[in-house]
Formats: structure tokens, C-alpha cells, sequence
């Protein structure tokens, strides 16, 4: 007994020993120096406590915005019917009027009850028939409202006799790096796929878009193009775009088209028929061009102004050649994706607030949003503008567009200074109306214009 008792003592001991070691070399309080009213200070500790559990992904549930995004995010099927030569022999013997159905396959985004769906311009491009699957397997036919192959985005409606689930827009605005995100789409034809990943990078840009783009990790393959990124509210913040990899699938970097920017195409749609855009009017420079890499410029934090445009809002407002835009309505620019996604979000006659360096002096602008005035119409690839008052006046007409600078091929066909009429027996009445019009141009149509020459002469072409 004694025994047992001197061996409880050793341990006591040992152990008082041991947790006096501790508190005094191991354990470091975080002190808090508290300053009394009597000016006395005193000086207090206290311990901060280690958990465990660590913030990650166990702490995010993706399974209501899953499931609130599953329903509103629909199957799109474009069939195309080839009408060209199908096969060598038509080639040398003539074509036989065979008719080939082609079918491409993508996806879509449910924005209104009434069924209007927000999808990409390249899933229902040179579509003659489109198909739209929900999610409850139930097939509609599509009517295309319209399309901005420019972001491309488009949008397409089906008559329903029901009230369906939809997608409000979110802010991508407000989208930060790191943000936990989900790609729900259809691709390789597996229908309401979901995917997780993060927001990689904003204002990301694409060499072979003019455009601003989200970039994430969530997987997105063929099929994904069309569907929806949302963020774990379930808020749709962004329309899945594009993946860059070198077999055609995902390798890890996917990119979506920002919400604001969608919005505001779907809106410009259904209220103006097309795409209002509105722009600065300056001239910037290529990043990495050799001008840019002698000069610094790619060393710049902003957007570096090599010009400015004539009777444009930069000119009305007095900005300079040499000046770096550094901010627009409080929103940093650090490069020209970050200066094209804004104001992709903005139209003609929106009031910007710009804030630029000159030498070493920070100034404010407010910048009025113009309309632009030229335009390379597709097919024939002509550089036009609308006609100035004084132009209509010339040439007596109130409509048209003028031709301001042809391809090589129609170099010596003394096209440039004519006015383009009409395509077919459509009237042309601006830029924008005279690139959606030949933009339905197929390579197997054939079309004729009519033009204006400076003698008030009407000449019609046919092209092929």
C-alpha cells in the first residue's frame, strides 16, 4: 500500500512537472495592451483556441443550388440541313438535290416562366430546325428570337402551357476569385450534369473572342456550351462558353460568359431587335506587339490610350493619346478584358465615369457612350458606316450604309465611297440592320445588293 502510494505521488509529481514545462516554453499567449482611464495600462493574455476542422469544401452544400438549377437548365438539339454536294461524285457530276441532316447538340438556360431560354450563338448557328428537351424529358420546338454572334449569346423561346422553373440573373460583378461554382449542362448528351469547381480568374480573354470571360475549373466538354454557371445561392452568373485544350476536351480550364454581359444582350433582344453596344472610342495596343514591348505598355496597370476616334464620347470628353485608364465607375482596369467586360455590360448613352493617369496626375471624365458608327459586314467582309446627314443629302436617300474599304479581292471593283441599299428586297437602314442581313447568308445562297453610286445611280450585284 505504501508502495502504491509513494508511485500516485511520483506521477502527481511528474506530471505538475510536465504542465509547468508546458505553460512556460511551449504554450505563447497573445498579449492585449488595454489602456485605463487613469492612464494606467494594463496588460492582459488570452489563448486562442486551434480546431481542428479547417474551412473548405466539407463546409459548402451544393445541393440546393443543384437542385434549383437542374430543372432550369434544358437539352438543345440544332439540326441543319446540308443543301451543298455531299459526296466527290456530285463534285464532277453535278449536285443531285440530296439533302443531308446534320445534327449538333448543346445547351440552354430557362430565364423567364414563359419559356424563354438564353443559350450560345454556335449551338443554334445555321440552324433549320431546333429542339428544345427539359429536364422532365418533355420536347418543344424553338423559335430563334435573336442572336449576338459578337458574345455569343442567343436566344431562343418555346411555347409552353405551363408556368416552368427559370434562373434569375446574378451579378457577376460581384463574383470573386475563388468562389465555389457549378457548371450544369448536357455534355456528350448526358442530360442535367453538374460539375464543381472555382472561379479560376475574371475578365479572362480569348484570342479568337473580342470578349471578357469567367474562368473556372469546373469541367465543361462538349455539350456544356450554353448551360449554366451559377454560384452556391444557386444565382446564374454566367453562361458556359468554351474550353481551351488541344483534344477537344476538358483539360481544366473552362470559360462562361458573365451574366451582366448576357443580360444585357437578352434585354437589347427583346427590346431593340439586336445588339445595342456602345463604346469609348479609342484605339489601344496589342499587347506584346513590338510597339507595345519598346514603349512599356505591357508593363502598364491599365489600358494605355494610342488614340482616340473623331466624334466619339473619348473626343467629346477630351481624353488624351497617352492616357492610362485606370478605373471606370469605380471598377479597376487592369487590362483591356477588364475595360471590354464592362462596357459590354453598357449602351449608347450611358454616362461613364473615367478615371485616367496623365503623366502623373489622376483625372475624372465622364464619358457619354456612343453608338458605333462602322461595322465589317460578313460574306463579303466590307467596312461600312452610317451615312452622316450631310451624306443622305448627297447622295438623296434616307437610308443605306456606306462602303468604306473592301478586301483585297474587291479591291479593283471600285466599290468604296458607294452606298449599300439593300440585300435582296430588304431595305438596309443601318450598320447593325446590314450586318444581321448578311449574316443569314449561307455559302451555297446566292443574294443580290443594290448600291448607289455618287452619280445617284442605282447598280445591283449578285453575289454568290
Amino acid at each position: 500500500m505504501k508502495k502504491f502510494g509513494s508511485l500516485l505521488l511520483v506521477s502527481v509529481f511528474a506530471g505538475a512537472i510536465t504542465l509547468g514545462a508546458y505553460k512556460l516554453f511551449l504554450e505563447k499567449p497573445n498579449y492585449a495592451v488595454i489602456q485605463q482611464e487613469n492612464g494606467a495600462k494594463m496588460i492582459t493574455s488570452s489563448y486562442t483556441p486551434t480546431s481542428a476542422k479547417g474551412s473548405g469544401i466539407n463546409e459548402v452544400d451544393f445541393t440546393m443550388a443543384a437542385q434549383n438549377t437542374v430543372n432550369a437548365v434544358v437539352h438543345v438539339k440544332n439540326v441543319t440541313v446540308s443543301k451543298g454536294p455531299s459526296s466527290i461524285m456530285e463534285y464532277f457530276y453535278g449536285y443531285s438535290g440530296s439533302q443531308t441532316p446534320q445534327v449538333g447538340t448543346g445547351s440552354g438556360v430557362i430565364i423567364s416562366q414563359d419559356g424563354y431560354i438564353v443559350t450560345n450563338n454556335h449551338v443554334i448557328s445555321n440552324a433549320d430546325q431546333l429542339q428544345v428537351t427539359l429536364n422532365n424529358n418533355k420536347t418543344y420546338n424553338a423559335e430563334l428570337i435573336g442572336t449576338d454572334p459578337n458574345s455569343d449569346i442567343a436566344l431562343i423561346k418555346i411555347n409552353v402551357d405551363r408556368q416552368l422553373p427559370y434562373l434569375a440573373f446574378g451579378d457577376s460583378d460581384n463574383t470573386k476569385i475563388g468562389e465555389w461554382v457549378l457548371a450544369v449542362g448536357n455534355p456528350f448528351n448526358l442530360t442535367s450534369t453538374v460539375t464543381a469547381g472555382i472561379v479560376s480568374a475574371k475578365a479572362r480573354a480569348l484570342a479568337s473572342l473580342d470578349q471578357s470571360f469567367i474562368q473556372t475549373d469546373a469541367a465543361v466538354n462538349p455539350g456544356n456550351s450554353g448551360g449554366a454557371l451559377v454560384n452556391t445561392n444557386g444565382d446564374l452568373i454566367g453562361i458556359n462558353t468554351a474550353i481551351t485544350s488541344q483534344t477537344g476536351s476538358y483539360v481544366g480550364y473552362s470559360f462562361a460568359v458573365p451574366s451582366n454581359i448576357a443580360k444585357k444582350v437578352v434585354e437589347d433582344i427583346m427590346e431593340y431587335g439586336n445588339v445595342q453596344k456602345g463604346i469609348l472610342g479609342i484605339n489601344t495596343v496589342p499587347m506584346n506587339s513590338p510597339y507595345a514591348v519598346e514603349n512599356g505598355i505591357n508593363e502598364i496597370d491599365g489600358v494605355y490610350i494610342a488614340g482616340i476616334e473623331e466624334d466619339s464620347g473619348a473626343f467629346d470628353a477630351d481624353l488624351k493619346e497617352g492616357d492610362i485608364i485606370k478605373n471606370i465607375d469605380n471598377v479597376e482596369i487592369h487590362k483591356f478584358a477588364d475595360l471590354i467586360g464592362y462596357i459590354s455590360s453598357k449602351r449608347p448613352g450611358d454616362e461613364l465615369l473615367v478615371t485616367v493617369l496623365r503623366g502623373e496626375e489622376r483625372m475624372e471624365f465622364p464619358v457619354m457612350l456612343k453608338e458605333r458608327q462602322t461595322i465589317i459586314i460578313p460574306v463579303l467582309g466590307f467596312e461600312v458606316k452610317n451615312l452622316t446627314e450631310d451624306e443622305k443629302k448627297t447622295f438623296k436617300t434616307k437610308k443605306g450604309v456606306k462602303i468604306i474599304g473592301v478586301p483585297e479581292t474587291y479591291r479593283n471593283y471600285g466599290f468604296e465611297g458607294k452606298v449599300l441599299l439593300s440585300f435582296g428586297d430588304e431595305e438596309i437602314n443601318n450598320i447593325q440592320d446590314a450586318k444581321n442581313k448578311f449574316g443569314k447568308i449561307s455559302r451555297y445562297d446566292r443574294a443580290s445588293i443594290t448600291m448607289l453610286n455618287k452619280k445617284g445611280e442605282k447598280e445591283r450585284l449578285i453575289i454568290q
